[in-house]
């Protein structure tokens, strides 16, 4: 069953190349993008089966053994990233498909979008199997190079100015990530990551600190951690609703994963844990208050994705088996309901015409369907039992009182002021864009953009578009794989503990990739 691995990223490149010769004939490409990410999704699954039954599945691609070669490594936490991504993928491509049956593809050229969107999900892929540090580098890469053309796509200039930044911003991770790459190699004489959980605990202390530190930093801007969070906001909400959706749900956790995966098997006894919680708090805070301010739905939703990466910061700077475990649940929850708040944030778009909430009102009558999407997709982010959003903060609280200490009991506090927050925020926009009559839209307007800022690439103008069943239906999906995670919360921690397990003991993956033992 391990020739399935490499599959994970064959089909999707080998899909980007058919569709990018079907440029001319839009259902054939729509088809090879969507039979590439449901054959994924079905590998996955099976792939997630058997490493929870049998352990991790290894492959030396070539037959060239490592650290000689590149390898392929699927365990637990990679085989659930990777199943959850290619869900989220799946969805985002229907509704893209739907926009595209709505629009004609005017915004988004389907000779562009298909292979570049799978290219994306091929880096993704990529990256979540990579067994050494320069194939992880060569996954970040592929995805970052496809979210450049995926974010400037119609070549507005707002789209342009941000995607700018976006590639100066992605380009200095990147040169950082190559430059720890090349001090880990030369301290090491591997980038193999097996390896490297054997080797690096031999150097000396200051040498591991200094390049745990720098992968931490490039990965704390992939997956924007405050201060290093300061592009996100004005670059998603710019790009087109599905990009939007993917970018938000996905991008972001690759850079989360990179930390939980080094920090965990490199570094173990680093001694940035207490700089970590304070990171994850102040994370927490500033990025709710960003979201407070915004009169924006796609930027307030941009602040909450920033915020609530803190969560995740925290569980893995608590370290323990249960915060890592609850780390896990609590990726796969906030990319699914990320995911699906700015999918239905594209319907409101299309809708009202605009996701400025001083031009909004009256939704709830219009589309009462976008209205109970948002609002069922608003509790489950903001926290409300029993949805998925309470259980893994519960969980990651539970680990944070276990582990005790003054920080983490302030760090607790601040995880449950956040979820108070991120719930008031959502509630107040789903109050003005659904429940609020039309007629008070004039009178409200001038009180609300002296107390809120609106989107400054926002040009006041109200443009309503159709909406096909199918984009609804893709983010009903969505909001019903949400909500399946907390119909199916106790199996789902059970596996994240499994997960926890074994990547508290590096053992696990460096036997699965040296039987032999290491050279």
């Amino acid at each position: 069953m391990n020739i399935l691995v490499p599959l994970i990223v064959m089909i999707p490149l080998l899909g980007a190349a058919i569709a990018l010769v079907l440029g001319r004939r839009r259902r054939l490409q729509v088809l090879v993008s969507l039979v590439s990410l449901a054959a994924v999704v079905a590998i996955s699954a099976v792939l997630l089966g058997m490493v929870d039954a049998t352990g991790p599945a290894v492959v030396q691609i070539g037959g060239w053994q490592p650290p000689w070669g590149i390898v392929l490594v699927v365990d637990r936490l990679s085989a659930m990233m990777v199943l959850i991504s290619a869900l989220m993928l799946l969805g985002v491509l229907l509704f893209a498909v739907g926009q595209g049956i709505a629009d004609g593809d005017s915004d988004a050229p389907v000779s562009i979008f298909h292979p570049t969107y799978l290219v994306l999900g091929a880096g993704l892929f990529n990256a979540f199997i990579a067994g050494d540090l320069f194939n992880m580098y060569v996954g970040f890469e592929m995805l970052l190079s496809a979210s450049y053309v995926l974010l400037t796509l119609g070549g507005t200039g707002a789209r342009i100015r941000v995607g700018i930044t976006y590639i100066v911003v992605s380009l200095v991770s990147s040169i950082m990530f190559l430059a720890a790459i090349a001090l880990i190699y030369g301290a090491t004489g591997t980038v193999t990551l097996a390896l490297l959980a054997e080797r690096i605990p031999a150097l000396p202390g200051d040498v591991q600190l200094i390049l745990g530190l720098l992968l931490l930093l490039a990965f704390s801007i992939k997956a924007a951690v405050f201060p290093l969070s300061f592009w996100l906001p004005d670059s998603y909400p710019t790009a087109p609703a599905p990009v939007t959706a993917v970018f938000a749900g996905l991008l972001t956790k690759v850079g989360v994963y990179a930390i939980l995966r080094t920090q965990t098997l490199l570094f173990p006894d680093s001694p940035l844990q207490i700089p970590l919680l304070i990171v994850a708090g102040l994370t927490l805070v500033i990025g709710i208050l960003g979201a407070l301010a915004q009169a924006d739905i796609k930027r307030m939703l941009s602040f909450t994705l920033v915020s609530h990466i803190g969560y995740l910061i925290l569980g893995i700077a608590i370290g323990t088996p249960l915060a890592i475990a609850a780390t896990i649940y609590y990726v796969v929850h906030h990319i699914t309901v990320q995911t699906t708040l700015f999918l239905t944030a594209g319907l409101i778009e299309r809708t009202g015409g605009t996701t400025s909430l001083s031009r909004l009102g009256g939704l709830l009558k219009s589309a009462p369907l976008v209205a109970g999407i948002f609002f069922l997709g608003a509790l489950n982010l903001g926290g409300i039992p029993p949805f998925s959003g309470f259980l893994g903060k519960l969980a990651l609280f539970q680990a944070g009182v276990a582990s005790g200490g003054v920080l983490i009991y302030i760090l607790i506090a601040a995880g449950a002021l956040t979820s108070l927050l991120t719930l008031y925020a959502l509630a107040r926009a789903w109050n003005m864009a659904f429940w609020r009559p039309t007629k008070q839209l004039i009178d409200y307007s001038s009180a609300m953009s002296a107390s809120l800022q609106e989107d400054p690439q926002d040009e006041g103008e109200v443009l309503t578009k159709k909406l096909s069943p199918l984009m609804i239906g893709a983010t009903s999906a969505m909001l019903l794989l949400s909500l399946s995670l907390t119909v199916f919360a106790g199996p789902i921690f059970d596996y994240t503990a499994r997960a926890a397990a074994d990547i508290q003991n590096p053992s696990t993956y460096i036997d699965a990739v040296f039987p032999n033992g290491t050279p």
